[in-house]
């Protein structure tokens, strides 16, 4: 009988087969690889966390070897239970552990030694016809189906925290901000919706990714094809896919779906820092508008008074780390010839580093939100006057003044005021007149100075007034409505 280049150590002796390496290649090799090179190149620390998709995956490929008539019904019963017993052993290894202590290179191979300690001569026909080059692809790609609905529930979680929070404290009216200066009044409500919508795009773009994802590439072999008669769309079907790659060297080659994930990834945490940024300057003495619980902030090791924001300031500093990700991956495809490369391995590195850090981003700003406290009386004690300005100018727009007459006349009035060393409210009435006489009585004028009225002039859609923000939170609520538990496997709705 043939024997399998890497594995000395009979099946008898189990033991001893746990302690020698098992390498899916070798047989014109008669040196293994350098220390050195064994540093860079094996990858059981991060491809690990794929072994239920590779489990999941050899037994998709079993069941078609099987239907197609390669391995015979005794093979295929053994291949089979031995694989739910190394999916157990290994679940049992990792939950007691945290790791697994094999030698081998990667994950595949760690299930394929393992498989044949169980399965003996059977577990050597598993790889008939398949390569790791579309096995890893496969894996990744269950991978990300199973997984990125976890992002997606989070944002949908914090969506709720914002519309929630939104709708509670539409009352409240606070500055509203550009370049960082006061502008005009709007309503915390329409502040924090502006992040569910931003958020809500978030959930629709990797939606968007899951068409992409569900072309499976098992049975793409190295990058050839498969040699055997096997039926890769039932093949497919069996796992979860819908349709079937449909080159095999694009296959084994594209990371297309990475780089998308990362580049969304990027997007949304470019969102959070910039929530995280705005709720800092808010936090701050200086502003003092909202507080932050103590579950979500830290303190000095010198200043015993220091309340600092580090969650958000984590958050903030992640998004750069999530855009370098993104950038890194793309430096590593950009130039690589065609289907698999070893370049590609750092993949999974990436996209477990950059789902993992966005995850914890999102549940800090969940949790960050949900505890914060508004003050609504310093909120509005930030209101000033000069505020009022555009409301002014809209007032004698209504009035029948050109607009950029208009501008100018409230220009003036500022200018005038500050001559005076008054605030708008406090300005004579002659005052205004003598710059203005479209401004009408001392009445109309001093109706404007309102915050309720300024926020409730822009009723149109998108708008900051009640009737505008209630809309929105309205849309919100039957959209999250619409969106059960977000999964993508097959055995769950979607």
């Amino acid at each position: 009988m043939c024997s399998l280049s890497g594995t000395q150590t009979a099946v008898s002796d189990p033991c001893a087969a746990r302690r020698s390496p098992y390498q899916l290649w070798g047989g014109c090799f008669q040196e293994g690889p350098s220390d050195v090179l064994r540093r860079i190149n094996d990858s059981l620390t991060v491809d690990v966390r794929l072994y239920k998709q590779d489990i999941q995956g050899s037994h998709a490929w079993a069941r078609e070897l099987h239907l197609s008539g390669y391995i015979s019904d005794a093979d295929y019963e053994a291949i089979q239970e031995g694989l739910k017993m190394v999916q157990t052993e290994i679940t049992d290894e990792l939950s007691e552990k945290g790791r697994l202590s094999d030698r081998e290179e990667d994950i595949h191979s760690v299930v394929e030694r393992r498989l044949q300690l169980y399965a003996g001569e059977a577990a050597l026909r598993l790889h008939t016809a398949r390569s790791r080059n579309d096995q890893s692809a496969t894996n990744t790609k269950l991978w990300m189906l199973a997984s990125l609905p976890l992002l997606l529930n989070e944002i949908k979680n914090f969506i709720e925290v914002l519309v929630k929070r939104a709708e509670t404290e539409i009352d409240i009216v606070v500055p509203g901000y550009t370049h960082l200066q006061r502008a005009q009044p709007i309503r915390w409500s329409h502040f924090l919706l502006s992040y569910a919508w931003m958020l809500r795009d978030d959930v629709t773009r990797l939606e968007e990714q899951k068409k992409r994802l569900m072309q499976c590439p098992l049975g793409s072999g190295a990058l050839a094809g498969c040699a055997l008669a096997i039926d890769r769309v039932r093949l497919a079907h069996s796992l979860g896919f819908t349709d079937v790659t449909p080159n095999s060297l694009f296959a084994v080659g594209s990371r297309d779906h990475i780089v998308e994930f990362l580049n969304w990834a990027s997007i949304c945490g470019l969102h959070l820092s910039k929530l995280a940024e705005d709720l800092i300057i808010y936090g701050s003495q200086e502003f003092a508008m909202v507080r932050f619980s103590d579950q979500y902030s830290t303190g000095s090791s010198l200043m015993p008074q220091k309340r600092n924001p580090d969650g958000l300031e984590l958050i903030r500093g992640a998004a750069g780390l999530l855009l370098g990700d993104a950038f890194a991956f793309s430096c590593v495809l950009k130039g690589l010839p065609s289907t698999y490369n070893k370049d590609l391995q750092s993949d999974k590195e990436i996209l477990f580093r950059s789902f993992d850090k966005l995850m914890d981003c999102l549940k800090v700003a969940t949790g960050t939100v949900s505890t914060m406290k508004i003050d609504s009386g310093r909120a509005l004690a930030s209101l000033e006057s000069s505020m009022f300005s555009t409301d002014l100018a809209h007032a004698l727009v209504r009035r029948g003044v050109a607009f950029r007459r208009a501008h100018h006349a409230v220009g003036v009035v500022l200018q005038r005021a500050a001559t005076l060393g008054v605030d708008l409210r406090n300005m004579p009435h002659q005052e205004y007149i003598a710059i203005c006489p479209e401004f009408g009585t001392k009445e109309d004028i001093e109706n404007l100075f309102s915050w309720e009225t300024s926020v409730e002039q822009y009723t149109s859609v998108g708008g900051t007034s009640k009737t505008a923000v209630f809309q929105q939170i309205s849309q919100l609520k039957d959209w999250l409505e619409m969106k059960e538990t977000i999964v993508y496997n097959n055995n769950t709705k979607s």
